[in-house]
């Protein structure tokens, strides 16, 4: 019987952040858990892109420059830095870098601008989605799936 990368993923991050530990477990998730993702997110994302990767001339760092800093900054954020400051800092996106989405099927949220993620790269929903509010997980380089680089996200809401 085959199960997913994706359930198997889910899997080990329930159990890497102590979800379903003695009743610690809130309804999110236990629904992530089971691989029901949320309708609706909010995220925060620090880009870090290379030479090439994306039309911006301030970006001269190699591929493998980008992926070391990256990595330095994925670390960094697990430590409790501040977040949005590494992004000001970092990011070759825009600061804030805050984007809302919705889920496939889903309709936006009327009030709000609420990208589809369909629309986005689709590493970078794969993770925002698979996150619980709080948490900062990556999309590394992928020529399909995360062409302009590394994202770093951290789900808000």
């Amino acid at each position: 019987m085959k199960v997913s990368f994706r359930i198997m993923l889910m899997v080990a991050l329930v159990a890497f952040t102590g979800c379903g530990k003695g009743g610690d477990a809130t309804p999110e998730s236990e629904a992530l858990a089971e691989g029901v993702e949320p309708d609706h997110i909010e995220v925060q994302h620090l880009l870090v892109s290379f030479r090439g990767a994306i039309s911006k001339p301030s970006v001269t760092r190699s591929q493998e420059e980008a992926e070391a800093l990256a990595s330095e900054l994925f670390g960094r954020s697990q430590t409790g830095v501040d977040f949005d400051s590494l992004v000001e800092e970092f990011t070759d996106d825009q600061h804030p870098g805050i984007y809302a989405m919705h889920n496939f099927d889903i309709e936006p949220l009327q009030g709000i601008q609420e990208y589809a993620r369909a629309g986005m790269v689709k590493s970078f929903g794969d993770v925002g989605f698979s996150l619980q509010v709080g948490e900062i997980g990556m999309a590394v380089f992928d020529s399909t799936d995360s062409r302009y680089g590394w994202h770093i996200v951290k789900r808000l809401k």
